[in-house]
């Protein structure tokens, strides 16, 4: 392809959208596409340095510094790792992007969600997913897939994910084109269907 694609797979933790992930690079790579796995936060070089921070940090950290520490990470992302690729002509696997920061920060957290839209237009700098995949489970079987050991985000509560989960629908509902709600109930064969399915519509476009 002259021109790659930017695919970002979202959800909650426990939804299963990693291993979807890397069967679709897996199915990529033997089809004789070039493939990128990332993720936000926590890309190659810098970006494990915010993520470790972000995760696991012990003391408290304010709303809206959590907030920019994303936009940071996905700012030097965007720039050093999916721009080159998807100009490369390869294939960008992105686990988490922009719609977690709404769905998390905005929806979970209650800050103003247009204002974070804003400040992802300015970390993003046109680059947009060309495809988006939510993979949608209930809020106790997610939990319940992460386990008792969880990081400082995992540990925010029933209520906070349920919030990020309507936030996630609704973004669905915003953008219909780009993003695709996936029944992560189902069996990973079945979800994987779902994706390649998805994908291929995608290259017909």
């Amino acid at each position: 392809m002259k021109r790659g694609l930017f695919i970002t797979f979202e959800g909650a933790d426990g939804c299963g959208k990693s291993t979807q992930l890397n069967m679709l690079a897996e199915y990529l790579t033997k089809k004789g596409f070039e493939v990128v796995v990332t993720r936000e936060p926590g890309a190659k070089g810098l970006g494990e340095k915010i993520r470790e921070i972000l995760l696991n940090y012990e003391g408290d950290v304010s709303d809206r510094c959590e907030s920019f520490l994303f936009l940071a990470d996905r700012a030097q992302h965007i720039d050093m790792i999916v721009n080159p690729a998807v100009e490369a002509g390869k294939i960008v696997l992105c686990d988490r992007h922009t719609d977690s920061s709404v769905a998390y920060q905005g929806y979970g957290r209650q800050l103003p969600v247009e204002r974070i839209k804003r400040l992802n237009e300015i970390a993003v700098n046109g680059r947009h997913p060309d495809l988006t995949l939510i993979f949608d489970i209930d809020v106790e079987t997610s939990m319940r897939r992460v386990g008792q050991e969880k990081d400082r985000m995992e540990s925010a509560g029933t209520e906070f994910f349920n919030r990020v989960r309507e936030g996630y629908l609704e973004i669905a509902k915003q953008e219909p084109k780009r993003v695709k709600v996936l029944d992560a109930s189902k069996s990973i064969d079945e979800i994987h269907a779902d994706v390649i399915k998805l994908f291929e519509e995608l290259l017909k476009k």
